[in-house]
């Protein structure tokens, strides 16, 4: 047997091993060159002794995952170290594949997710500061490789560095020490594979969009113990309103080294730099107006952002069921942004209105680590995995804030006036944030049916901060001992059925002086993975609780200042399909049902919303996009098409819920291709196809969704 094929049945083994672990959800990062999993009989190639594992791990009806080639995932790493079945992860699990991203041309986070059922994106409109999401009607924490982006978190991630991107929906601090209840979106970097491949694509479009980018990968030796991958892309853009800006520039490199069969390093370093423009400035609040015009100041509408990041992923199996892993990462961010924007208000009289600045210049250093070990064996017809491990964080941070009234803008005849004057912080904050962690999880299958999930981890958080607040001094500390549980059954009716019931608990990263808010989630689901076709469907109902919620609420001078409001949740119910029903048709759907309530709560700028629902969450949600492949036919090559629609309801636009309702909506989009050759595609795509307006959310000003673009790609593979 040469080294690639016992390398290769090792990596089935590792992974047969370990899946059982989150019974199907772990902790911690992607391993080197994260490989499908393939049957069990292939497994019996190697010279080691084969465990005889759950049908989570040995079914042959689990697929082996292909990320470039299928929008269907049948695996999962979202708790980052190895491949499990999503047909068995007891929580309802979405999974966008690095096929899916590319069919729809999702060029932020937000077009990611987009067709994701329980996740409303954008309601911010054109403040494209961040990747503004909610899952379950609350804040999602955001994770790459299976570990925390912590304060790396503001920044708008670059989806062509991920192979895929998964969400598990749901409160769960037990995977992944503090978190927000509406669940965990875990990024999978790309990292080197042991073949020859490679791509290269130009784009252009609306809005003056260039933009070029390239993935390729190599061995570099002849054994195949070393493998290269690079990744990177440029752009040079504006965006829909006047005097923008969308620049950006990404480098990724990966190095994998698998000296033997049992051991595997990566190394994966990126660069990021954006420059672009924060903010169109809304638009006044008493009558539609055309997305191109732009109220805030071209010489005060920046925002940069630059980070690098080097993350260290390794894995080492000792053999009799015990493997230790190992992963590290370090980050360092600079984000700098300011811009003004309009303070309207209902009831105007003339075209006058008022604007505000507002700006923050920060800076980020983080480092986290985890190491972990884990045991499987199997005792008569229990199958047992056991995982114990330990994390630590250090994150540190500077900021400066300021925001304060500036010049009056005519918004029938807009007349700038220059950046503001004597700009000066209003609050000034060193922060320093320490994490450790220990973690247990234990999961235990009988008879290949009843598989049991248990899991307990404890935090110890330490928090420090000082500086300057509107002119007076502070220098703060405090420190948090937080544990989290989470228990689940999951039963397997048939190889392609599985039922499931859980409990979670979350504890959100806390501030210092403030208690950390805490949530829980009851949770029953199915799931079919049919044999006959590439396919999985899956129903889950919940009932979502947050309590000690702090919400960021826009005050009567025009500053933001976050104020409790006590408890708040959210039932519901969500659908899901993903099918390649035949070799040229593939079709992904979903619904959601939420309903919103806040339970208990303390008057929100004098207004009771005891019984209120949820700022921009709407009760009904719902997506469908097929794709079609005509086969070539001659000399011509093969033509795709691509179809889909995108329901959001109405919701409010604040926690009052007295400041108006958005408008129920449908966008549809659309894509052709054609294969020029062999290795040469070119595509055309358009999103929001009829260019549908509307206000997607309200305040001192309206913002509205994204208008209709369109966008060319030629792409050479091979």
């Amino acid at each position: 047997m040469n080294m690639d094929r016992e390398r290769q049945a090792s990596r089935r083994h590792n992974r047969r091993l370990s899946c059982l672990l989150m019974g199907c959800a772990t902790l911690a990062v992607v391993p080197a060159g994260a490989y499908a999993q393939e049957t069990s009989e292939k497994a019996s190639e190697t010279d080691e002794e084969v465990y005889r594992l759950s049908p989570i791990l040995v079914d042959s009806g689990v697929q082996p995952d292909d990320d470039a080639n299928s929008v269907v995932a049948h695996e999962l790493w979202v708790g980052g170290k190895v491949a499990t079945s999503v047909l068995d992860t007891p929580a309802s699990v979405s999974v966008i594949t690095e096929k899916e991203i590319e069919e729809r041309n999702a060029e932020t986070v937000e077009e990611v997710l987009n067709y994701t059922p329980g996740i409303i994106t954008d309601y911010y409109g054109t403040d494209d500061r961040n990747d503004y999401f909610l899952v379950r009607g609350f804040q999602a924490s955001t994770y790459r490789d299976g570990m925390t982006l912590g304060s790396m978190r503001g920044v708008r991630e670059e989806p062509y560095a991920f192979e895929r991107v998964e969400v598990l929906k749901g409160a769960n601090s037990t995977l992944f020490g503090p978190s927000d209840p509406g669940g965990s979106v875990n990024y999978v970097s790309k990292t080197p594979k042991f073949d020859s491949f490679g791509e290269g694509y130009i784009q252009g479009g609306s809005f003056e969009h260039r933009e070029a980018g390239f993935d390729v990968g190599e061995p570099l030796n002849e054994d195949s113990t070393l493998a290269l991958r690079l990744t990177g892309k440029i752009k040079d853009s504006e965006r829909e309103y006047d005097y923008s800006r969308d620049d950006e520039k990404f480098l990724m490199g990966g190095l994998t080294w698998e000296p033997t069969i049992d051991t595997s390093l990566t190394v994966v370093a990126d660069y990021l730099k954006r420059d672009s423009t924060p903010n169109s400035g809304g638009y006044p609040l008493d009558r539609e107006y055309d997305r191109d015009l732009f109220f805030g100041e071209p010489g005060f509408n920046d925002h940069e952002v630059e980070r690098g990041t080097v993350t260290a992923m390794l894995e080492h199996r000792l053999g009799d069921g015990l493997s230790l892993r190992a992963n590290a990462r370090y980050s360092d961010l600079t984000d700098d942004s300011g811009y003004v924007y309009l303070y309207d208000f209902p009831g105007r009289t003339g075209d006058v209105v008022s604007r505000y600045y507002f700006g923050e210049d920060s800076s980020a250093q983080e480092f986290i680590g985890n190491t972990m070990v884990q045991y499987d064996a199997s005792i008569g017809p229990v199958d047992s995995s056991t995982l114990a491990g330990v994390e630590y964080r250090d994150a540190s941070s500077s900021s400066s804030a300021f925001y304060g009234t500036t010049s009056s803008i005519d918004v029938s005849d807009p007349v700038y006036s220059g950046a503001p004057s004597g700009i000066s912080p209003y609050r000034e904050e060193d922060t320093d944030y320490v994490t450790k962690a220990l973690f247990l999880q234990q999961n235990l299958s009988f008879y290949d049916r009843v598989i049991v999930t248990g899991g307990v981890r404890h935090d110890k958080l330490d928090l420090s901060s000082s500086g300057r607040d509107s002119g007076g001094a502070f220098d703060d500390s405090d420190d948090f001992s937080e544990s989290s549980f989470r228990g689940a059954l999951t039963y397997k009716v048939t190889d392609e059925v599985s039922t499931y019931i859980s409990y979670v608990e979350s504890v959100a990263p806390p501030q210092v002086g403030v208690a950390p808010e805490r949530g829980e989630q009851y949770e029953a689901g199915v799931k079919y993975q049919p044999s006959e076709i590439n396919a999985l469907f899956s129903a889950s109902v919940f009932d979502l609780t947050k309590k000690d919620i702090t919400i960021a609420v826009v005050q009567n001078n025009g500053s933001i200042e976050r104020e409790l409001i006590g408890e708040s949740r959210v039932r519901g119910f969500e659908l899901e399909g993903k099918a390649e029903i035949t070799d040229n048709l593939s079709v992904i759907g979903g619904y959601s049902y939420l309903d919103t309530e806040v339970i208990e709560a303390a008057p929100v700028n004098g207004v009771d919303v005891e019984g209120n629902e949820f700022a921009s969450v709407p009760n009904h949600l719902a997506s469908l996009r097929a794709t079609y492949v005509v086969p070539g036919a001659g000399a011509r090559g093969d033509l795709t098409f691509g179809a889909g629609a995108r329901f959001v309801g109405s919701y409010y636009f604040n926690q009052q819920n007295d400041n108006g309702e958005s408008d129920a909506t449908v966008l549809f989009d659309a894509s052709v291709g054609y294969n020029v050759t062999e290795n040469v595609d070119l595509r055309l795509d358009v999103s929001n196809l009829l260019d549908n307006q509307h206000v997607v959310g309200s305040g001192t000003a309206n913002y509205y969704n994204p208008g209709r673009e369109i966008m060319a790609t030629l792409r050479y593979s091979w």
